[in-house]
């Protein structure tokens, strides 16, 4: 082994720990340093001004030399910035809800279309023979009526007329009973008299069950008549689903269906004719991160400045109460207006929601640093002249900085050496305006 550049390394770092870390002791061991020059030609009563700045402090013994910044807090607009797309306002796949053959010309895509335009009509088939015969049915149903109401108040004549019997043989079943006790009736009269009381109660029970069947015979016209009214209104129905039309204003996405396909309809959706967008209000969808949806609210004003450049303001609309379970962001949308169609879906955009503006500090991205427990912040310089650790919120990236919150409004922030010094450490600050 070689001793000799062992030795050397030693030699070289002693002398680098001196220099670097102890230079005032060793400044003071070596003895003062020659006067230059300048200080030679001046008189010896006049003191030479010293390269520092005035409001700075004397170094502590032992203090770290740091390269620090004054920093004052300014009122910035505290917008939230995120990226996110266009989307259309509404998209809809518009299917076949019954099954025929197109009759219909198509559309082609990029047509615009009103709201109850059609796009796809079917070949009616057999649907309007099925149609007139409901109709058939119906209006035999409705002929009925007046056959089963005439019936109900002949029943009721009925009815009375019976009762009115019964009374009459009562009437002489007492009076024969009366005549038989004092003699003066037979018991075959009684008897005669009894068996006709019985004959009117039989024809009462048979005239009211008359009446019972007249009503019946009139509820069963109605039954029938609403039973042919729902199957005109299936047929007709029927009839309505053989023309697709658009339900809302928008443009084609794809063609309609071609003139001679077969559409037919099922469970879960039948044949799509065409799919329609509504851009116009166009909707600008993106994710704000959990740190910053308290600030976004519904009503906020909004911008968006999409890749090619163009600008448009909008209003929030929509801020999701549940985070998405990867990112952890909250989805947020945004409406803004799109008359002439210019914005397509899909489109790439910066997006800026006002918000309450903030006192914040502009500082280099290389002043930050983390404390032993991961949080992101700044060391600056205490009233004590020692090193201070501060936790910070970052609100707004730019090319000049960065802007943070949670630091007092005016600070002395460590801009190069922080790494090497902990919190009560001193410092020997040196100023430097490093951002204007």
């Amino acid at each position: 082994m070689r001793v000799f550049p062992v030795l050397l390394a030693v030699l070289v770092a002693a002398l680098l720990y001196a220099v670097v870390v102890e230079r005032d002791r060793f400044v003071a061991l070596i003895g003062p340093a020659a006067p230059t020059e300048v200080e030679a030609d001046q008189p010896p009563d006049i003191p030479v001004k010293a390269d520092t700045d005035a409001s700075e402090t004397p170094p502590r013994e032992g203090a770290v030399r740091v390269m620090a910044m004054k920093s004052v807090a300014q009122e910035i607009d505290s917008a939230v910035r995120l990226r996110g797309e266009t989307e259309a306002l509404r998209e809809v796949a518009v299917m076949a809800e019954t099954t025929g053959k197109v009759v219909s010309d198509p559309l082609r895509k990029g047509a615009f279309v009103d709201a109850g335009d059609t796009l796809c009509r079917l070949d009616p088939g057999t649907r309007q023979i099925s149609l007139e015969e409901a109709e058939a049915a119906l209006a035999e149903a409705r002929a009925s009526v007046p056959e089963a109401e005439a019936r109900v108040p002949e029943a009721e004549a009925r009815v009375a007329e019976a009762e009115a019997a019964l009374e009459e043989a009562r009437i002489n079943e007492n009076a024969a009973s009366t005549l038989s006790g004092s003699g003066y009736a037979s018991d075959t009269r009684v008897a005669q008299t009894r068996a006709a009381v019985r004959a009117a109660e039989a024809a009462v029970s048979s005239a009211k069950a008359g009446l019972e069947a007249a009503r019946s015979g009139l509820e069963s016209a109605a039954a029938r008549i609403r039973s042919a009214e729902a199957a005109v209104a299936r047929a007709e129905n029927e009839i309505d689903k053989l023309t697709i039309r658009a339900p809302f204003d928008g443009l084609l996405e794809s063609d309609t269906a071609e003139l001679g396909a077969l559409l037919q309809s099922g469970g879960m959706g039948g044949d799509p004719c065409a799919t329609v967008l509504q851009l116009d209000p166009i909707k600008i969808v993106g994710f704000v991160p959990e740190a910053a949806v308290g600030r976004v609210h519904v009503g906020a004003t909004a911008s968006a400045r999409l890749t090619g450049g163009r600008e448009v303001a909008g209003e929030v609309t929509f801020v999701s109460r549940s985070a998405d379970a990867l990112t952890r962001t909250f989805r947020v949308e945004i409406r803004a207006d799109n008359a002439d169609l210019a914005l397509s879906a899909g489109q790439t955009a910066e997006i800026a929601i006002d918000s309450d503006g903030v006192k914040a500090h502009l500082i280099p991205q290389s002043a930050m640093t983390l404390s032993d427990d991961g949080t992101l912040g700044v060391r600056a310089v205490g009233d004590d002249g020692t090193a201070r650790f501060h936790g910070i919120e970052i609100v707004r990236d730019t090319v000049e900085g960065t802007w943070v919150t949670g630091l007092p409004d005016r600070t002395d922030i460590i801009t190069l050496g922080q790494e090497y010094v902990t919190d009560g450490v001193p410092v020997a600050p040196s100023y430097q305006d490093i951002i204007q």
